[in-house]
C-alpha cells in the first residue's frame, strides 16, 4: 500500500516529531506528577486515540471543514481551553497526598488525554500538511494510508510520553511525601495545564 522507501522515510521524520517537547508531553508530564504512572499511561493511551480519530478525519476530507470554517475551529479550540483550564482548577483542589490514592483514576486520566487532544484542532491541521507528503492515491485507499502513517506516529507518540509520564510519576510518588511538596506538584501541575490553555488560546488559525 505504501512504498517501503516512502516508509523508510517517514519513520525517522515521525520518530523526531515524537521526541520534540510538545503539548501531549506536556500533559502526561502533568498527569505523571499529579497522579503517578499509572494515570500517565493511560493519559498517552487516551492521546493516541484522539489523535486517531484526527488522523481518520482527515482521511475522510472533514478535516477540511475545521480549517475553513472559522467558527468550528474556535468553538473547538475554546472547548479545548475550557477543559484544560477546569483541570489546572482540579489539579490545585487536589493535589496529590501521601497515603493516599492517586487523585486521578487511569479511566478519567485516559478520558481526559483524549478530550484535550481532540479539542485541539491544531492537531488536524498538522496531519493535513504533514501526513499528505506521504500519501500516494495511485497505491489505493488514501484513508488506509492516512491510518497506517498515523498508527505509526501513534505508536511511537504513546511510547514516548508514557515515558515522560512514568518518570514524573516516580518523581511525584516521592515528592508527594512531604506536604510542602505535594502542594507544590499541585502548582506545578496547574500551571502545566493553564499553560496549555494559553498556548491553545494564543494560536491562531493557518
Amino acid at each position: 500500500m505504501i512504498d517501503t522507501l516512502t516508509l523508510l522515510a517517514f519513520v525517522p521524520a515521525a520518530v523526531a516529531l515524537n521526541l520534540t517537547p510538545g503539548a501531549d508531553m506536556m500533559f502526561c508530564l502533568g498527569q505523571g506528577l499529579r497522579g503517578g504512572p499509572r494515570p500517565a499511561v493511560a493519559a498517552s493511551a487516551g492521546i493516541v486515540l484522539g489523535g486517531l480519530v484526527h488522523v481518520t478525519l482527515a482521511g475522510l476530507g472533514l478535516g477540511a471543514a475545521v480549517a475553513t470554517l472559522p467558527w468550528l475551529f474556535d468553538l473547538i479550540r475554546w472547548a479545548g481551553i475550557a477543559y484544560l483550564l477546569w483541570l489546572a482548577w482540579q489539579a490545585l483542589r487536589h493535589p496529590p497526598q501521601a497515603g493516599d490514592t492517586p487523585p486521578v483514576k487511569p479511566a478519567r486520566a485516559f478520558r481526559d488525554g483524549m478530550v484535550v487532544n481532540l479539542t485541539n484542532p491544531k492537531v488536524i491541521f498538522f496531519v493535513l500538511a504533514f501526513l499528505p507528503q506521504f500519501i500516494d492515491p495511485a497505491r489505493g485507499s488514501v484513508l488506509a494510508q492516512f491510518l497506517l502513517l498515523g498508527a505509526v506516529i501513534a505508536a511511537g507518540g504513546f511510547i514516548v510520553n508514557a515515558a515522560v509520564g512514568i518518570f514524573a510519576g516516580g518523581l511525584g510518588r516521592r515528592m508527594a511525601r512531604s506536604p510542602g511538596f505535594a502542594r507544590g506538584i499541585g502548582y506545578v501541575c496547574a500551571t502545566i495545564f493553564a499553560g496549555l490553555a494559553l498556548r491553545l488560546a494564543l494560536i491562531e488559525r493557518s
